[in-house]
């Protein structure tokens, strides 16, 4: 259900906005991203998974919360954001 480190890490070279670039909201909507999708996979085979679906519900509100943000504070990079993780909105 968690991301590896190497995955992490490449997520975090293909989304920063310079080198050693970890805290913005570009690389956090990306790793909640990834997160959200191995969740969603999981609850494929594991229906009755509550526990867990509740931390997918914070992940999901986490993220929109973040996406809130870029979108109020710059909204060019909220749509290139948007658009290279093709997420709806």
């Amino acid at each position: 259900m968690s991301i590896t480190p190497e995955r992490k890490h490449e997520l975090i070279e293909t989304h920063a906005r310079s080198a050693g670039d970890t805290g913005s909201a570009e690389v956090q909507v990306a790793i909640l991203s990834e997160r959200i999708s191995n969740l969603t996979e999981h609850f494929k085979t594991h229906k009755k998974d509550n526990h867990s679906r509740r931390g997918l519900l914070k992940l999901v509100s986490q993220r929109r919360s973040l996406l809130d943000h870029l979108k109020k504070s710059d909204e060019s990079r909220y749509t290139a954001i948007i658009g290279t993780l093709g997420l709806r909105r």
